[in-house]
């Protein structure tokens, strides 16, 4: 009766849905994925995680964000970055493109790539932009703001078109702006995070769903 039982509790427990195993995400992104100049417990990633684990979501972030990377950078090293563990892939590529004026036709066909080869594994992914500064002129930012939702309608892939939209209401509110920033203007301080993450981590959290269906 005792292994009879021993039998019955093994199944039940590897079927119990809080009890299955967590999903794996990696973050490809750049210096705001990474956590640049923040203590390592207050960037994006640990941040996002503890978000992830408060409201009963299994999944396990990657920080595979590398300051300074271009789509191009994410393309290079996509291919080492799914490995046979990940099963779902945040892509948040594009900020510094943008910083270098790079043309949209080629930002374009590098997020195409990395989305070609999460594809080609069957990985779920969340496509997370930035909007081009209207300083580009009208043409540069229309052709880029498209860039992320066009290609998650072509790959069936979630998106969030605007990485920083959970601040943008403070921009007109300079000392509230002022403090979720760092001194450099462009990336979020650990306050900046916290509300970034409450603005993607549903979205993140469905990413984590799809990837367990």
């Amino acid at each position: 009766m005792r292994k009879v039982f021993a039998a019955v509790l093994a199944v039940f427990m590897a079927s119990a849905p809080g009890l299955a195993q967590p999903v794996t995400i990696a973050a490809l992104g750049d210096s705001l994925t990474q956590g640049y100049g923040l203590p390592a417990e207050d960037g994006l990633v640990p941040q996002l995680q503890t978000w992830l684990n408060d409201h009963g979501t299994e999944a396990v972030l990657i920080n595979a964000g590398v300051s300074g990377d271009t789509t191009a950078g994410g393309l290079s090293r996509i291919g080492w970055t799914l490995t046979g563990e990940v099963d779902a892939l945040i892509v948040a590529l594009g900020g510094n493109d943008l910083l270098r004026g790079l043309p949209p036709s080629a930002s374009r066909a590098n997020l195409e790539g990395i989305l070609q080869t999460a594809t080609e594994k069957g990985l779920p992914v969340l496509l997370i932009g930035l909007p081009a500064p209207a300083n580009y002129g009208p043409d540069y930012k229309a052709a880029f703001d498209a860039i992320y939702p066009e290609l998650a309608a072509e790959y069936g892939a979630l998106v969030l078109p605007d990485f920083m939209a959970a601040l943008r209401p403070y921009q007109d509110q300079p000392g509230a702006f002022a403090r979720l920033m760092q001194a450099d203007g462009l990336h979020p301080s650990a306050d900046g995070v916290a509300l970034i993450v409450e603005d993607i981590g549903p979205k993140v959290a469905e990413l984590a769903a799809r990837a367990r269906n």
